[in-house]
């Protein structure tokens, strides 16, 4: 016990008399955990808040396509739809005993970059997200009125809109538009609760309204004399002749392969019916191998830097000699001299590790509400899984493993000033 308290205190004091060299080894052995940490950390939240992008979804309908491109357009609003799906398609699935509920939605336009999706009332009451999650209305209430539109958290908070502020949207699904809806602008009537998905980085409205918008827009211009005012508008009926695609949701969720064949297989026109958690993982396998090679190279630096602390450690071995020689003079043996290398070395990758966990959860902090506003990715702080605690313990090890080199060395000479001692008494 005394030669460990021993050996404790002579690792300290060896290490604060080198404190502004090896404070440097510190910072950078303290970036590459930081990097290493928070790369696993954010693979596992980000896989996290994509998974949970939709939740309760049985099925996603669309235009013939391939899976990956229909939960694209419909779920992140990323692309483009290759073609819409008749009213009549849709009413037909509407009354099949099977389904629950339906949530249609059509895309096509814009407000300043962000997608507007023209829905029903069917998406505030059955859209979920994350584990089951319902949306709800930060503020004010879902449309009522032809004109009226509801924000997403983000676009709301991006752009600094209220309630009744007054919204011009764009024809086209562009960042930049120059045909835009002029005679009929939107009002405000509600802002969604943030979700960190996708949900808030968009502008909802009613299918009603995306009908009326483009009367007298056959063309894909306005047409003098063709478009409506505001009152013109509301004194008409409409009913939508396509929509962009619909989510299902069933009375009995067994039942779910037999609808998509019969969907997939449907004789009036081309359909895609995808399960949203299969499309998901094949969309997370096409990523995994790029997080896979960033989780490699945050691994290749930080052995990089344990390569960097063997180089200090024997450079400054040799500065040590004197330091070495009085402690085997007061009766230190060559297996305690070495073991402060060890100690030195595990010292520093144990305080590295700590800092790499405070800044990570610094930087967590300061940066989620950004991540949140331009990524809609929700990044929370909470405690280390099994993974990354391993990850993090396996940086001691390392440096005790790569300390063995001039732990080593330190021994041998230990020895042979030793041998050299007795020989001259």
């Amino acid at each position: 016990m005394n030669k460990l308290r021993l050996t404790l205190g002579l690792a300290s004091a060896s290490l604060w008399y080198r404190r502004r060299v090896l404070a440097l080894v510190c910072l950078t052995l303290t970036l590459s955990v930081t990097l290493l940490l928070g790369i696993q950390y954010l693979r596992t939240e980000i896989r996290q808040s994509f998974t949970s992008t939709i939740s309760g979804t049985d099925l996603i309908v669309g235009a013939r396509s391939g899976q990956l491109n229909l939960l694209l357009y419909t779920v992140f609003h990323i692309g483009d739809a290759t073609n819409n799906i008749r009213w009549s398609t849709y009413q037909a699935m509407a009354e099949d005993n099977r389904i629950n509920w339906l949530i249609p939605i059509s895309l096509g336009d814009s407000y300043r970059g962000f997608r507007v999706v023209s829905t029903n009332d069917q998406f505030l009451a059955r859209f979920r997200f994350g584990n089951d999650q319902p949306l709800a209305l930060a503020e004010g209430a879902w449309f009522a009125d032809l004109f009226d539109v509801v924000l997403g958290a983000g676009v709301a908070r991006q752009l600094g809109h209220g309630l009744n502020d007054q919204l011009v949207l764009s024809h086209g699904g562009g960042r930049l538009s120059f045909s835009n809806h002029t005679d009929l602008p939107f009002r405000v009537s509600g802002v969604l609760a943030p979700t960190g998905t996708p949900v808030d980085q968009a502008v909802y409205i009613s299918l009603e309204a995306m009908e009326a918008m483009h009367v007298g827009w056959e063309s894909g211009v306005a047409i003098p004399g063709r478009t409506l005012s505001k009152d013109q508008a509301r004194s008409r009926d409409y009913t939508p002749d396509a929509i962009t695609a619909a989510f299902i949701g069933l009375e009995r969720p067994i039942l779910t392969f037999q609808l998509q064949r019969e969907l997939n297989q449907f004789r009036q026109e081309p359909l895609s019916a995808i399960l949203p958690g299969v499309a998901l993982g094949e969309l997370w396998q096409m990523m995994g191998q790029f997080e896979q090679a960033l989780l490699g190279i945050s691994g290749f630096v930080v052995v990089t830097s344990l390569v960097g602390l063997i180089a200090v450690l024997l450079t400054l071995q040799a500065q040590r000699q004197r330091e070495i020689a009085v402690l085997r003079a007061t009766g230190a043996s060559p297996g305690l001299i070495a073991g402060l290398y060890s100690l030195e070395c595990v010292g520093l990758a144990l305080v590295s590790c700590l800092l790499a966990i405070l800044v990570g959860a610094g930087a967590i902090g300061v940066l989620s509400p950004w991540i949140l506003e331009h990524y809609g990715l929700q990044i929370r702080l909470r405690p280390l899984t099994t993974t990354e605690w391993w990850l993090l313990g396996s940086v001691p090890l390392a440096a005790f493993a790569v300390s063995t080199l001039p732990a080593l060395n330190t021994w041998r000479g230990g020895r042979q000033q030793g041998f050299s001692g007795e020989r001259q008494s």
